[in-house]
């Protein structure tokens, strides 16, 4: 099969929603393969993965979203997948944009972000004043504007796909995407909508969210200049 994408899915302790949010994958977009990648839940994530026949890896302890997002690019890699596209096991990502951002990767992008702000004007408000800032901070050091770096809806080529699997040092987070731009590779952002998270964990805690906040925008504006190329 020509173009082939592999729906990532990172999930830690998503027994609420994992269900849902596969059997729609499975039932109504089953032109697309997907793997979840449990990341040492504590609950019963992998039990009703397994009980239900899901296609799913075990991490044995947790790794983190980009330990988790990294082995998902390497079982893409190991597959022969042409794009892959790191997608939410809590129901927040709407799989019906899938085809708008796997054609943006046919129009000769390498990483399309599905951003709430593209024709939508982002709120001002103290939840997004962390997205509004790396948004700036990404402007400033490549001049390029990302409306919604923190989308954790993205989709990579098959160039990027071998780069993110067999490189620690690529992450799936908005400084690597800033990285990205600065290296000559077309990112490209398109408009979807994202539903709340009904139930389950965030791994993004007030204390995690505040420790990545300074940790992207030292990395933005400071560590990025010392990378070097793939």
């Amino acid at each position: 099969m020509n173009n082939k994408l592999l729906i990532i899915v990172p999930a830690y302790n998503e027994e609420e929603s994992i269900e849902k949010v596969i059997d729609n994958l499975i039932e109504n977009y089953s032109q697309y393969d997907y793997v979840i990648v449990n990341d040492g839940s504590k609950d019963r994530t992998s039990e009703i993965c397994h009980k239900r026949g899901y296609n799913v890896i075990d991490l044995p302890e947790n790794l983190g979203l980009s330990g988790a997002v990294q082995t998902g690019f390497k079982y893409a890699l190991k597959y022969g997948y042409d794009r892959a596209v790191q997608f939410d096991g809590d129901g927040q990502h709407l799989p019906e944009y899938l085809t708008a951002l796997s054609e943006e990767i046919d129009n000769g992008n390498d990483c399309v972000i599905g951003s709430r702000f593209v024709t939508k004007k982002r709120p001002n408000s103290l939840r997004m004043l962390g997205n509004t800032l790396i948004s700036f901070l990404i402007k400033l050091t490549t001049g390029q504007t990302i409306g919604d770096p923190t989308s954790g809806m993205r989709m990579f080529n098959k160039k990027l796909i071998e780069v993110f699997a067999t490189n620690i040092n690529y992450t799936p987070e908005p400084d690597t995407i800033s990285y990205l731009i600065r290296q000559g590779l077309k990112v490209k952002e398109v408009q979807v909508e994202m539903l709340d998270r009904e139930a389950g964990e965030s791994y993004l805690t007030l204390a995690r969210s505040m420790k990545y906040m300074i940790h992207m925008i030292v990395s933005i504006v400071v560590i990025q200049n010392f990378r070097k190329g793939n």
